[in-house]
């Protein structure tokens, strides 16, 4: 099977600093495929490398067969990428609905723009009650919910997260994570990353761990959720 996304062999520098090493990493089309580790693992590096945000400075990032290595950002956001970063980061002065709109600025397709607002509207109602409020002014909640609706106006292929479930409160976290697996029964395959290993493998098919930038566990969600290693080192059991 083809996979959406290929990374393959990746490494990434800052200065003199080694970040990744030899990181191998595929994402097949349907997939919710998580990414874990603790803290300056590696694994925001890693989302900055399929983005372009960083070059590798070895190996190959590969999306729906091409390789994107030398592609800007805003080329792999337009062959179907799509981010949700860290801390939401909305548009803070800017209405829900312009926040909205803002995900499909590389798009022409008015009427498919129309019905995917409706489509991300009935997904989150919090948002169509709040469409002309200040991003600004939500909960981190409700934040979260247009960081996900804004990446979903750009019709992708591809949704990366960074840490959806940071500074949410615990039922926040759970209804974050049922919202991630409707996105994905949408037909929107995910490539997550999350310290939150319970979570991020309840509702994954498969995970990776990095280590000091290197990928030391690869398997299926339900046997990283069995490992020993797994349990002891992020799992507290």
């Amino acid at each position: 099977m083809t996979a959406l996304l290929q990374l393959q062999n990746i490494n990434t520098h800052y200065g003199l600093i080694h970040i990744l090493q030899n990181v191998d990493i595929e994402v097949h089309e349907g997939e919710i495929v998580c990414l874990l580790g603790g803290n300056a693992c590696g694994k925001s590096t890693t989302l900055k490398s399929i983005l372009g945000v960083v070059r590798p400075t070895g190996g190959d990032v590969i999306f729906r067969g091409e390789r994107v290595n030398d592609r800007p950002t805003s080329y792999r956001v337009a062959r179907g990428m799509a981010v949700v970063p860290e801390n939401r980061r909305i548009f803070g002065t800017m209405t829900v609905l312009e926040n909205l709109q803002m995900g499909a600025y590389l798009r022409s397709d008015r009427a498919a723009m129309a019905e995917d607002l409706d489509r991300v509207l009935a997904l989150f109602p919090r948002l169509a009650e709040r469409r002309q409020q200040a991003g600004g002014t939500l909960s981190g909640g409700e934040q979260q919910m247009l960081a996900f609706g804004r990446a979903m106006m750009s019709r992708p292929r591809l949704i990366l997260m960074d840490e959806p479930s940071m500074g949410l409160a615990p039922l926040l976290v759970e209804q974050n994570f049922q919202t991630i697996q409707e996105i994905n029964r949408q037909g929107v395959t995910i490539f997550m990353v999350e310290q939150n290993a319970n979570m991020a493998l309840s509702i994954a098919h498969r995970g990776y761990v990095l280590q000091t930038g290197r990928v030391v566990l690869a398997d299926s969600a339900a046997k990283l959720l069995d490992n020993e290693h797994l349990r002891r080192a992020y799992l507290g059991r």
